[in-house]
């Protein structure tokens, strides 16, 4: 039975005001909440059949429209900084913890792309006692295609200041299900846009955590595509090498660990 969401906002710490959608437990002995995290360029309806999908109804469910995604404010793909993004990230977390009554520490994560790598900054900076993360495909290194890309977009945007690049992303390079590309060439609230500095300073928060990742300790279920058009493979092993010098790490299927402390 499809589990219907309830539409509600929450305010950041900077007093802006995000859209989430809020899918109550629906057992008879509520035990947690997961919390998920879309892609860039999307927004929290583009994750809503993973509710369903998981079949477990004893958790609540819970997922954001970021900053300049989706029904939430802001010019489209633009935050004022990628910390700023991130800080919101425990804002909202603090949110589902006071106002849905769900403790921390029976809290779980599911994040996507870019989401993964707010998530695992807010990981890193932050050191939430969450229960546990999942990270699907974190974008901790675009491919951008086009030679010195990179450096060209930091010179730019110092001599013009805030700018905006097009995504070349197509729906066939997410995914192979048919009914997914048709559901997202149709969709709406997606958008192209990213502001240069959150592109920039998504590369430049994925370097320093992927170089720092022992540093996170929570236990952290890692899924890697097997051949991805968008983002690059290596960073996503070596944040798995270095991820918690504590935790114990098995390989179960090729592009798919689990860590556990």
């Amino acid at each position: 039975m499809t589990r219907t969401p309830i539409e509600r906002t929450f305010r950041t710490h900077d007093d802006v005001e995000l859209f989430y959608r809020h899918w109550p437990a629906t057992g008879a002995s509520p035990r947690g909440a997961i919390v998920m995290f879309h892609r860039g360029h999307e927004h929290s309806g583009r994750m809503a059949h993973i509710v369903d999908e998981l079949g477990l109804d004893d958790f609540a469910f819970f997922a954001w429209d970021a900053r300049g995604h989706g029904r939430s404010p802001g010019a489209r793909g633009e935050s004022p900084s990628f910390g700023t993004s991130v800080r919101d990230v425990q804002t909202f977390v603090d949110h589902i913890a006071e106002t849905h009554a769900v403790p921390i520490e029976n809290i779980a994560v599911i994040a996507q792309s870019v989401g993964a790598v707010l998530v695992s900054t807010w990981l890193h900076d932050y050191a939430p006692k969450i229960r546990a993360v999942v990270l699907a495909s974190p974008a901790f290194k675009v491919k951008l295609y086009v030679p010195l890309a990179r450096p060209g977009l930091k010179l730019m945007h110092k001599l013009r200041g805030q700018f905006f690049v097009q995504s070349y992303v197509k729906a066939k390079f997410l995914t192979h299900d048919p009914m997914r590309i048709a559901s997202y060439e149709s969709d709406a609230l997606i958008s192209r846009p990213i502001a240069v500095n959150i592109l920039l300073g998504l590369y430049e928060a994925a370097e320093r955590v992927v170089a720092d990742a022992q540093a996170i300790v929570t236990p952290t279920l890692l899924l890697i595509s097997g051949a991805d058009w968008v983002v690059h493979h290596g960073p996503q092993h070596e944040f798995f090498e270095r991820l918690g010098a504590a935790t114990k790490k098995k390989k179960v299927l090729p592009g798919f660990y689990y860590d556990t402390l």
